[in-house]
């Protein structure tokens, strides 16, 4: 993977936001196969600030980072993302995406098609993916047959009465709400067990909440209630599958700084092998489309009733 056989990739991370700062830097900064190679921000004194706290340097020029750089983390927006997304990859870094890839096809279209033409690794980090007991459960799930329904909700209180969360002042996160912040890691599960999704019917509910039913190619269906609004109260994130073996539910998980750096792992190993990791930048524009297309569903549905 490294410009320089024999040495440690170098990875550098785009971002500083709350989501780069408890996750991306504590992940890079102690994870003993790569050298951290550095921190970019949209704003320079929250990178250097960044920096000094995970023991590596400030870039004020994003592409001087891509060229000390064999690979590149990306905390960002997502459609501030996706644009750097497709410089990294033009200028030979691998990508390791956060989700949602982009909030339009277009955009997550030109990161695939970028990491393809140049050649580069990528992986987008949902982290039900990545996270130890749910990856593996995940895996058992997928190898097994006769599912026939799943059912989840992803009830997030991000915006509940009383919520004090630093990731609420997310622009994105206010205007997309839960069908693009928190649907990316349903269909992430539901993706490599039940098959790829091939009908959507999306109706609107309180707030930003959604609710989706989904046809599969295995030919089960599956439901999913999302929501960033929830009252604190019935916050909750739970995934059941049900089929002729019974019923699995989706283990619980802790934290997401574990599952970053099993990213990490997953990015270098598909840079150094050459074989694409299931989560790639294509994986992440599917997960587009599927959300286009349910977001589309839902403001129809929302015009009719009026």
């Amino acid at each position: 993977m490294a410009k320089n056989p024999g040495a440690k990739p170098r990875i550098g991370l785009l971002g500083t936001g709350p989501w780069a700062g408890r996750t991306h830097a504590p992940a890079l900064a102690r994870h003993p196969g790569i050298e951290f190679s550095g921190v970019w921000g949209r704003r320079p004194e929250a990178a250097a600030a960044l920096a000094a706290a995970s023991g590596t340097r400030a870039y004020d020029d994003v592409d001087a980072l891509f060229a000390a750089s064999d690979a590149v983390a990306l905390a960002l927006p997502p459609d501030v993302q996706a644009p750097l997304a497709v410089r990294a990859a033009e200028a030979g870094c691998h990508v390791l995406l956060d989700k949602p890839v982009a909030t339009t096809v277009a955009g997550a279209r030109e990161v695939a098609d970028a990491v393809e033409a140049a050649g580069v690794a990528s992986v987008v980090f949902c982290t039900l993916r990545f996270a130890e007991p749910t990856a593996r459960w995940i895996e058992d799930q997928a190898a097994k047959d006769g599912w026939f329904l799943g059912e989840a909700h992803w009830l997030g209180s991000l915006y509940g009465t009383g919520s004090s969360s630093a990731y609420a002042a997310s622009p994105w996160r206010r205007e997309k709400g839960g069908l693009w912040d928190v649907g990316p890691h349903v269909l992430s599960v539901y993706l490599p067990v039940l098959g790829d999704v091939t009908a959507i019917t999306a109706v609107p509910g309180q707030g930003d909440t959604h609710h989706l039913v989904l046809r599969h190619t295995s030919g089960a269906s599956s439901t999913a209630t999302l929501t960033l609004s929830a009252p604190p109260e019935a916050a909750e994130a739970a995934l059941t599958l049900y089929g002729t073996g019974g019923r699995a539910e989706l283990p619980r998980w802790d934290g997401a700084v574990d599952a970053f750096g099993a990213a990490v792992d997953a990015l270098v190993t598909a840079a150094r092998t050459g074989r694409p990791h299931p989560c790639d930048a294509r994986f992440g524009l599917r997960l587009t489309e599927i959300l286009t297309q349910a977001e589309t569903e839902a403001a129809r549905g929302a015009e009719e009733r009026i």
